[in-house]
Protein backbone atom coordinates (compact mmCIF):
# COMPACT_ATOMS: atom_id res chain seq x y z
CA UNK A 1 0.00 0.00 0.00
CA UNK A 2 1.19 3.41 -0.92
CA UNK A 3 2.53 6.05 1.44
CA UNK A 4 3.62 9.16 -1.00
CA UNK A 5 3.07 11.38 2.50
CA UNK A 6 4.35 10.09 5.57
CA UNK A 7 3.81 13.05 7.69
CA UNK A 8 3.03 16.67 8.15
CA UNK A 9 3.81 19.49 10.67
CA UNK A 10 2.12 22.55 11.26
CA UNK A 11 3.75 25.01 13.33
CA UNK A 12 3.50 25.90 16.64
CA UNK A 13 2.08 29.09 18.61
CA UNK A 14 5.56 30.51 19.03
CA UNK A 15 6.70 30.00 15.33
CA UNK A 16 3.44 31.63 14.50
CA UNK A 17 3.86 34.55 17.05
CA UNK A 18 7.09 35.08 15.51
CA UNK A 19 6.41 35.26 11.97
CA UNK A 20 3.37 37.55 12.69
CA UNK A 21 5.63 39.74 14.55
CA UNK A 22 7.42 39.98 11.50
CA UNK A 23 4.72 40.66 9.70
CA UNK A 24 3.53 44.13 11.90
CA UNK A 25 0.25 44.01 10.14
CA UNK A 26 -2.16 45.75 12.29
CA UNK A 27 -5.21 46.50 9.41
CA UNK A 28 -6.26 42.78 9.63
CA UNK A 29 -9.05 41.20 11.75
CA UNK A 30 -8.13 37.57 11.09
CA UNK A 31 -4.69 35.86 10.37
CA UNK A 32 -6.62 32.86 9.11
CA UNK A 33 -4.88 30.46 8.65
CA UNK A 34 -2.90 30.85 11.45
CA UNK A 35 -3.90 30.52 15.45
CA UNK A 36 -6.20 27.59 14.17
CA UNK A 37 -4.29 24.45 14.02
CA UNK A 38 -1.84 26.14 17.12
CA UNK A 39 -4.84 26.92 19.34
CA UNK A 40 -6.25 23.31 18.72
CA UNK A 41 -2.69 21.75 19.69
CA UNK A 42 -2.32 20.35 16.55
CA UNK A 43 1.24 20.38 15.53
CA UNK A 44 1.44 16.96 13.20
CA UNK A 45 0.21 14.57 10.82
CA UNK A 46 1.34 11.00 10.39
CA UNK A 47 -0.41 9.80 7.29
CA UNK A 48 -1.25 6.43 6.49
CA UNK A 49 -2.58 5.06 3.22
CA UNK A 50 -6.18 6.09 4.67
CA UNK A 51 -6.17 9.28 7.26
CA UNK A 52 -9.40 10.84 8.26
CA UNK A 53 -9.35 14.10 9.97
CA UNK A 54 -12.89 14.15 12.11
CA UNK A 55 -14.26 16.77 14.07
CA UNK A 56 -17.02 19.11 14.70
CA UNK A 57 -17.84 22.07 12.96
CA UNK A 58 -15.03 24.53 13.89
CA UNK A 59 -12.31 21.84 14.67
CA UNK A 60 -9.87 22.62 11.94
CA UNK A 61 -10.14 19.90 9.76
CA UNK A 62 -10.97 21.84 6.48
CA UNK A 63 -8.12 24.14 6.85
CA UNK A 64 -5.78 21.25 7.97
CA UNK A 65 -7.05 19.47 4.41
CA UNK A 66 -6.83 22.57 2.69
CA UNK A 67 -3.55 23.31 3.69
CA UNK A 68 -2.07 20.23 3.29
CA UNK A 69 -3.48 20.70 -0.46
CA UNK A 70 -2.35 23.70 -1.36
CA UNK A 71 1.51 22.72 -0.08
CA UNK A 72 1.32 19.85 -2.64
CA UNK A 73 -0.03 22.47 -4.85
CA UNK A 74 -2.99 19.47 -5.41
CA UNK A 75 -5.45 20.05 -8.60
CA UNK A 76 -8.40 21.78 -7.54
CA UNK A 77 -11.85 23.18 -8.87
CA UNK A 78 -12.85 25.41 -6.18
CA UNK A 79 -11.25 28.36 -4.54
CA UNK A 80 -10.10 27.77 -1.12
CA UNK A 81 -10.33 30.12 1.91
CA UNK A 82 -7.23 32.37 1.48
CA UNK A 83 -6.24 35.46 3.30
CA UNK A 84 -3.39 37.85 3.17
CA UNK A 85 -1.17 35.80 5.42
CA UNK A 86 -2.04 32.39 3.52
CA UNK A 87 1.49 31.91 1.78
CA UNK A 88 2.94 33.39 4.64
CA UNK A 89 1.15 30.03 6.91
CA UNK A 90 2.38 28.12 4.05
CA UNK A 91 6.24 28.80 4.35
CA UNK A 92 5.84 27.49 7.80
CA UNK A 93 4.37 24.22 6.95
CA UNK A 94 6.54 21.11 6.11
CA UNK A 95 6.08 17.75 4.56
CA UNK A 96 7.67 14.62 4.87
CA UNK A 97 7.46 12.20 1.70
CA UNK A 98 7.35 8.30 1.40
CA UNK A 99 7.70 7.59 -2.01
CA UNK A 100 7.55 10.27 -5.35
CA UNK A 101 4.40 11.93 -5.07
CA UNK A 102 1.72 11.08 -8.09
CA UNK A 103 1.54 12.75 -11.34
CA UNK A 104 -2.47 12.66 -10.01
CA UNK A 105 -2.57 14.79 -6.61
CA UNK A 106 -6.20 16.23 -6.03
CA UNK A 107 -8.17 17.83 -3.42
CA UNK A 108 -12.48 17.08 -3.96
CA UNK A 109 -14.54 18.98 -1.76
CA UNK A 110 -18.14 19.42 -1.10
CA UNK A 111 -18.50 22.65 -3.14
CA UNK A 112 -16.75 20.53 -6.10
CA UNK A 113 -19.53 18.33 -6.21
CA UNK A 114 -22.63 20.42 -5.61
CA UNK A 115 -21.05 22.57 -8.42
CA UNK A 116 -20.73 19.58 -10.40
CA UNK A 117 -24.07 18.62 -10.10
CA UNK A 118 -25.53 22.69 -10.86
CA UNK A 119 -23.52 22.22 -13.70
CA UNK A 120 -25.77 18.83 -14.75
CA UNK A 121 -28.71 20.80 -14.07
CA UNK A 122 -27.71 23.35 -16.26
CA UNK A 123 -27.52 21.05 -19.08
CA UNK A 124 -30.44 18.42 -18.76
CA UNK A 125 -31.93 21.61 -18.86
CA UNK A 126 -30.55 22.42 -21.54
CA UNK A 127 -31.30 19.35 -23.25
CA UNK A 128 -34.91 19.45 -22.58
CA UNK A 129 -35.30 22.76 -24.55
CA UNK A 130 -33.33 20.70 -27.29
CA UNK A 131 -35.66 18.14 -27.33
CA UNK A 132 -38.74 20.47 -27.71
CA UNK A 133 -37.00 22.09 -30.77
CA UNK A 134 -36.23 18.29 -32.37
CA UNK A 135 -39.41 17.04 -31.71
CA UNK A 136 -40.73 19.91 -34.14
CA UNK A 137 -37.77 19.32 -36.56
CA UNK A 138 -38.46 15.75 -36.41
CA UNK A 139 -42.41 16.70 -37.90
CA UNK A 140 -41.09 19.29 -40.41
CA UNK A 141 -38.72 16.59 -41.66
CA UNK A 142 -40.82 13.41 -42.27
CA UNK A 143 -43.89 15.46 -43.59
CA UNK A 144 -43.23 18.43 -45.35
CA UNK A 145 -42.98 17.75 -49.48
CA UNK A 146 -39.18 18.45 -50.67
CA UNK A 147 -38.06 19.53 -53.68
CA UNK A 148 -34.39 19.83 -54.46
CA UNK A 149 -33.21 22.94 -56.13
CA UNK A 150 -29.41 23.04 -55.20
CA UNK A 151 -26.51 21.29 -53.40
CA UNK A 152 -27.72 23.41 -50.13
CA UNK A 153 -30.79 21.30 -49.52
CA UNK A 154 -28.56 18.11 -49.66
CA UNK A 155 -28.16 18.13 -45.90
CA UNK A 156 -31.96 18.61 -45.45
CA UNK A 157 -32.58 16.10 -47.71
CA UNK A 158 -29.95 13.22 -45.49
CA UNK A 159 -32.26 14.56 -42.39
CA UNK A 160 -35.36 13.95 -44.02
CA UNK A 161 -34.52 10.53 -45.23
CA UNK A 162 -33.33 9.65 -41.73
CA UNK A 163 -36.45 10.86 -40.05
CA UNK A 164 -39.17 8.72 -42.50
CA UNK A 165 -37.03 5.82 -41.65
CA UNK A 166 -36.67 6.89 -37.67
CA UNK A 167 -39.17 6.88 -35.04
CA UNK A 168 -39.89 10.35 -32.96
CA UNK A 169 -37.90 9.08 -30.10
CA UNK A 170 -34.64 7.57 -32.02
CA UNK A 171 -34.21 10.57 -34.07
CA UNK A 172 -34.13 12.92 -31.17
CA UNK A 173 -32.01 10.36 -28.87
CA UNK A 174 -29.18 10.62 -31.67
CA UNK A 175 -29.84 14.73 -31.66
CA UNK A 176 -29.38 15.01 -28.03
CA UNK A 177 -25.69 15.27 -26.03
CA UNK A 178 -24.13 11.91 -25.73
CA UNK A 179 -23.18 10.44 -22.33
CA UNK A 180 -25.32 13.18 -20.56
CA UNK A 181 -25.25 12.42 -16.85
CA UNK A 182 -28.50 10.92 -15.90
CA UNK A 183 -29.90 9.69 -12.81
CA UNK A 184 -30.14 11.02 -8.90
CA UNK A 185 -27.95 13.74 -7.52
CA UNK A 186 -26.40 11.17 -5.27
CA UNK A 187 -26.18 8.41 -8.40
CA UNK A 188 -24.35 11.08 -9.44
CA UNK A 189 -22.31 12.99 -6.55
CA UNK A 190 -21.39 9.44 -6.62
CA UNK A 191 -19.85 9.21 -10.21
CA UNK A 192 -18.37 12.51 -9.73
CA UNK A 193 -15.93 10.69 -7.39
CA UNK A 194 -15.72 7.76 -9.65
CA UNK A 195 -14.65 9.37 -12.77
CA UNK A 196 -11.57 11.26 -10.75
CA UNK A 197 -10.33 8.71 -8.62
CA UNK A 198 -7.47 7.30 -10.77
CA UNK A 199 -4.73 4.42 -10.09
CA UNK A 200 -1.86 5.68 -8.06
CA UNK A 201 -3.47 8.75 -6.68
CA UNK A 202 -2.90 11.21 -3.70
CA UNK A 203 -6.54 12.21 -3.13
CA UNK A 204 -7.73 14.81 -0.61
CA UNK A 205 -11.40 14.47 0.29
CA UNK A 206 -13.40 17.24 2.36
CA UNK A 207 -16.89 15.82 3.32
CA UNK A 208 -17.61 13.55 0.62
CA UNK A 209 -20.72 12.48 2.36
CA UNK A 210 -22.61 15.23 0.86
CA UNK A 211 -25.10 14.40 -1.12
CA UNK A 212 -24.67 10.93 -1.24
CA UNK A 213 -27.17 8.63 0.67
CA UNK A 214 -25.89 5.93 3.11
CA UNK A 215 -26.08 3.20 0.43
CA UNK A 216 -23.79 5.62 -1.79
CA UNK A 217 -21.19 6.78 1.33
CA UNK A 218 -20.97 3.04 1.92
CA UNK A 219 -19.98 2.15 -2.07
CA UNK A 220 -17.74 5.38 -2.13
CA UNK A 221 -15.92 3.93 1.43
CA UNK A 222 -15.52 0.41 -0.81
CA UNK A 223 -14.15 2.80 -3.36
CA UNK A 224 -11.72 4.23 -1.23
CA UNK A 225 -10.46 1.08 0.54
CA UNK A 226 -9.69 -0.79 -2.91
CA UNK A 227 -8.08 1.94 -4.19
CA UNK A 228 -6.00 2.21 -1.30
CA UNK A 229 -5.25 -1.65 -0.81
CA UNK A 230 -5.22 -2.72 -4.56
CA UNK A 231 -4.51 0.56 -6.54
CA UNK A 232 -1.73 2.74 -5.27
CA UNK A 233 -3.61 5.19 -3.72
CA UNK A 234 -3.32 7.37 -0.92
CA UNK A 235 -6.08 9.34 0.90
CA UNK A 236 -6.64 11.64 3.83
CA UNK A 237 -10.42 12.60 4.01
CA UNK A 238 -12.18 15.20 6.40
CA UNK A 239 -15.46 13.39 7.14
CA UNK A 240 -17.91 13.10 10.07
CA UNK A 241 -19.40 9.76 8.45
CA UNK A 242 -19.33 6.33 10.23
CA UNK A 243 -19.41 4.69 6.75
CA UNK A 244 -15.69 6.56 5.79
CA UNK A 245 -14.66 6.56 9.77
CA UNK A 246 -15.11 2.35 9.84
CA UNK A 247 -12.92 1.98 6.73
CA UNK A 248 -10.36 -0.84 7.37
CA UNK A 249 -7.16 -0.06 8.30
CA UNK A 250 -7.73 4.13 8.71
CA UNK A 251 -5.96 5.95 11.06
CA UNK A 252 -8.95 8.18 12.72
CA UNK A 253 -7.49 11.72 14.22
CA UNK A 254 -10.08 13.28 16.43
CA UNK A 255 -9.87 17.03 15.97
CA UNK A 256 -12.14 17.65 19.04
CA UNK A 257 -9.68 16.07 21.60
CA UNK A 258 -7.05 18.28 23.19
CA UNK A 259 -4.42 17.99 21.54
CA UNK A 260 -6.21 16.01 19.01
CA UNK A 261 -5.02 12.09 18.23
CA UNK A 262 -5.24 9.18 16.91
CA UNK A 263 -8.35 7.72 18.20
CA UNK A 264 -10.95 4.08 17.63
CA UNK A 265 -13.73 5.33 15.20
CA UNK A 266 -16.38 4.00 17.64
CA UNK A 267 -14.82 6.10 20.61
CA UNK A 268 -15.92 9.37 18.82
CA UNK A 269 -18.27 11.59 20.62
CA UNK A 270 -20.29 12.04 17.65
CA UNK A 271 -20.69 8.66 16.66
CA UNK A 272 -21.13 7.59 20.10
CA UNK A 273 -24.58 9.70 19.94
CA UNK A 274 -25.31 7.92 16.45
CA UNK A 275 -25.08 5.05 18.81
CA UNK A 276 -27.08 6.01 21.51
CA UNK A 277 -29.88 7.48 19.33
CA UNK A 278 -30.30 4.42 17.92
CA UNK A 279 -29.39 2.09 21.04
CA UNK A 280 -32.87 4.11 22.40
CA UNK A 281 -35.18 3.54 19.48
CA UNK A 282 -33.78 -0.34 19.10
CA UNK A 283 -37.11 -1.98 19.80
CA UNK A 284 -38.34 -0.16 16.70
CA UNK A 285 -35.65 -2.46 14.77
CA UNK A 286 -36.51 -5.64 16.26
Amino acid sequence: MSRYMEQFDFPDADREADRLMTERRTCHDTYYPFQVMSQKGLARLDFEPITILCGGNGSGKTTALNVIADSLQAEREAVSNRTAFYEDYLRLCSAKRGTSLPEDIRIMTSDDVFDFLLTVRSVNQGIDAKREKLYDEYLEQKYTPFQMRSMDDYERLKAMTEARKSSQSQYVRKRLMPNTPTGSNGERAFQYFVDRIHDNGLYLLDEPENSLSPARQQDLADLIVDSARFFGCQFIVATHSPFFLAMAGAAVYDLDQDPPGIRHWTDLEHVRTYFAFFEQHRSRFE
